[in-house]
């Protein structure tokens, strides 16, 4: 069921553009094929020029060390930009839109890291990266520059009435979305439908993971950062933190039963959640994915939007009427849902 679904409407896709990110990032490490590098092998990020920033350490990682899975992890607990900003440069602009492409992914374009400083060119390079064990170099990846561009045919990228620029001014023009990431929210659905149910889908579109990638995905993207010890987490993140459908509207503990395989994103008043929701208990799942957004003022970049008034009560709303429709809905069969039980 679809209802204004339209690929070539723009919205502000935010954090969901990590999803693909860290897929294409497990797939990049896979295909390299290079023996003892894997998404545990610990790796240093320099910086070939301004405003890229080095890493060397990591005490957010259980080995102190920075590593691709631990990057992946905080991309899904808690949505961590820096996280998402250290998986776009591994991978590289380049090879992350072409890598979408050619799978079939067409209505993508990531091209923007989420963190001050950098702006269309510099976003362009990304870093060098090195994987070692000890003293041993086991993978060597010099800075990478795209010179491609994407330029795509969209509706509604100017929006609003005025925004404030990084000089704390307000300029009364619409705001200018062309230079944003974007991705579809048709994609996106598919995507994560690749990523969980690979064998519904064809071919070309799954990703090179191995059993152990998939595992480590199911695990992080349904985990409460309650549950995580490296890194541990305080109450400001509660269980909801990314979880709009269903239980977005509340900081309660969401109930043992259910759990929730997906990736939000929130910025410039839009509201996104791509979701795979499961009730062990009473055998419901289903996949839903929706896009809302609240800017009352048209400003954009005040800080002023409804996310907890309209936004996050709508989603939540939304994921009860499904979640109640699909629970009372006869069904022919019962799902198998044993590949979804985790221990956390």
């Amino acid at each position: 069921y679809k209802y204004r679904v339209n690929p070539k409407n723009y919205f502000y896709s935010a954090s969901t553009v990590k999803l693909p990110t860290a897929l294409m990032a497990l797939e990049k490490l896979n295909n390299l094929r290079i023996k003892g590098l894997d998404k545990y092998t610990p790796l240093r990020i320099d910086s070939a020029r301004a405003p890229q920033t080095s890493v060397t350490s990591d005490t957010s990682s259980e080995s102190g060390s920075p590593n691709i899975a631990n990057y992946i992890k905080k991309i899904f607990l808690v949505s961590d930009n820096d996280a998402y900003c250290r998986l776009y440069e591994f991978v590289g602009q380049k090879e992350l839109n072409s890598g979408l492409h050619k799978k079939g992914y067409n209505d993508v374009k990531i091209t923007n890291r989420y963190t001050g400083g950098f702006d269309i060119e510099s976003n362009r390079y990304t870093n060098p990266f090195t994987f070692y064990n000890g003293d041993k170099i086991i993978y060597s990846q010099p800075e990478k520059y795209n010179s491609e561009n994407y330029p795509f045919d969209l509706n509604g990228v100017i929006k609003g009435v005025g925004y404030w620029d990084s000089k704390d001014s307000l300029i009364n023009k619409p705001f200018d979305f062309s230079n944003k990431n974007y991705i579809s929210l048709e994609a996106l659905n598919d995507i994560l439908k690749a990523v969980l149910f690979p064998e519904a889908c064809k071919p070309k579109s799954r990703f090179n993971l191995t059993e152990d990638d998939y595992k480590l995905l199911y695990k992080y993207m349904s985990m409460k950062p309650k549950e995580s010890k490296h890194p541990g987490y305080d109450s400001t993140y509660y269980d909801s933190y990314v979880k709009y459908f269903l239980f977005g509207d509340s900081k309660k503990p969401i109930p043992d039963n259910f759990r929730i395989f997906n990736k939000v994103g929130l910025a410039y008043g839009y509201l996104t959640d791509i979701a795979y929701i499961v009730d062990f208990e009473n055998k419901v799942e289903f996949m839903l994915s929706a896009t809302i957004h609240v800017n009352k003022d048209r400003i954009y970049n005040d800080g002023i939007y409804e996310y907890n008034s309209i936004g996050l009560p709508f989603l939540s709303n939304l994921g009860k009427v499904i979640y109640e429709y699909e629970r009372s809905r006869t069904k022919k069969y019962s799902p198998n849902l044993s590949k979804f039980k985790i221990a956390y």
